[in-house]
């Protein structure tokens, strides 16, 4: 087989996670990625079904449970903390709610690096500056300074990828904001938080802990409607402006949670969003994970989409022989049915959080038999193959970094 040269933009998830696959499959791969390190902590991520599949194909299930935050389930609460509903991390056979395996999406990303770093080129601290294609490959230049030529490129670099605005055009052509704004950060656990999620709610806007591997932390969780976000998503002190603003007023015990906001190493907010496209490569350039086809974290599967994505575009591609027009698209033709039932579930889930009133869209009935039908697409409607025939060295790489 003759020697592929990737590269791929973004190690948080589905970067490494494609990474693995690539590699497995022959590839000599780099992945780059604008921050100076992972970044750490962030919301929970779950697993869920198929996704369960993949981890285990992957040689990773042991080190993702021994990663996992361990919730027992979920307490939704009044203002004066009286428990109004509970949720089991057992529910539903682990595919809940809370699910069994629930990861803090920087551990996870930890988790994928140390499996790849040894065999897998790593750049942090640099990003794609330029980008030009032609028939045989992509030649691009780094905002550092260096060139270089690769077979393939992929996006791997979220909701605000860079790539996809470079290659497919400005983010408002794909961007499709759901009318809600999340935010996360660690705190000190002052408040009694043992194995369960705590979930308070007003109208149109919610507070919430939830516990992680650290016990002597916990996680805040906030989200409230918001038709737009104007804020620039790398502007830290605005967005808590923001929200301080947005949480004003709140009862349970957002104001002691408030409280630690400026101490939080590790703030982040962003709106509720989805990308939708009609394609996710164009020539030798494609997307994955929430670049491609966020279903925003309303849908509980992002993290699954991105996992799930990069086995099946690592395979179909070296299926094809790393023809990216035949690889591509049988990528997309795989992940396509299991993305559009993701998106619904997180546009569902948006509409279930809306405010009451005037303008707002009818509750939605999920008595029928199509809400189950449309879980179970969202969950395990998606075909793994073998991938008989095709490259795999099947052993994960690990340990030291290449830099």
């Amino acid at each position: 087989m003759r020697d592929v040269r990737v590269l791929v933009a973004g190690a948080s998830i589905a970067g490494p996670a494609l990474a693995h696959w690539l590699r497995r499959r022959g590839a000599e791969v780099t992945v780059v990625e604008r921050a100076p390190a992972l970044r750490p902590g962030g919301q929970a991520v779950d697993a869920r079904g198929v996704t369960k599949e993949v981890i285990r194909r992957m040689g990773l299930d042991a080190a993702v449970r021994a990663a996992r935050t361990e919730t027992a389930g979920a307490y939704t609460v009044d203002r004066d903390g009286t428990v109004l509903e509970t949720f089991r991390a057992d529910d539903d056979g682990g595919d809940g709610f809370i699910s069994e395996i629930e990861i803090l999406r920087g551990d996870l990303s930890r988790v994928l690096y140390d499996d790849t770093c040894d065999g897998v080129e790593y750049v942090f601290g640099d990003r794609i500056a330029e980008l030009n294609q032609d028939a045989d490959g992509v030649d691009v230049v780094f905002a550092g300074g260096v060139r270089r030529r690769f077979d393939l490129v992929v996006g791997a670099d979220g909701l605000h990828s860079a790539l996809r605005a470079m290659v497919f055009g400005p983010r408002e052509r794909f961007v499709r904001h759901l009318g809600h704004v999340m935010a996360f950060y660690s705190v000190p656990n002052e408040f009694g938080l043992d194995r369960w999620l705590i979930d308070y709610q007003e109208s149109g806007r919610s507070a919430g802990l939830r516990p992680i591997r650290d016990a002597t932390r916990a996680m805040a969780m906030f989200s409230f409607t918001s038709a737009e976000l104007d804020i620039d998503h790398r502007d830290v002190a605005a967005q808590k402006l923001l929200l301080r603003k947005r949480m004003h007023g709140m009862g349970w015990m957002t104001p002691r949670i408030l409280a630690h906001l400026d101490d939080a190493p590790d703030f982040y907010l962003d709106q509720v969003a989805q990308v939708v496209m009609d394609r996710w490569s164009a020539g030798r350039v494609g997307l994955l994970g929430d670049a491609a086809f966020s279903s925003s974290p309303l849908s509980g599967q992002g993290t699954g989409l991105a996992l799930v994505g990069a086995c099946l575009l690592a395979g179909e591609l070296a299926a094809a022989d790393w023809d990216p027009v035949a690889g591509f698209a049988g990528y997309e033709r795989r992940m396509r049915s299991f993305v559009e039932a993701n998106q619904e579930i997180g546009r569902l889930h948006a509409r279930s959080l809306e405010a009451p009133g005037p303008d707002a869209e009818p509750d939605v009935d999920f008595e029928g038999q199509w809400f189950p039908e449309l879980i179970e697409r969202a969950i395990n409607g998606v075909e793994l193959p073998g991938y008989a025939g095709v490259p795999d060295s099947g052993v994960p790489v690990r340990t030291a970094g290449l830099g």
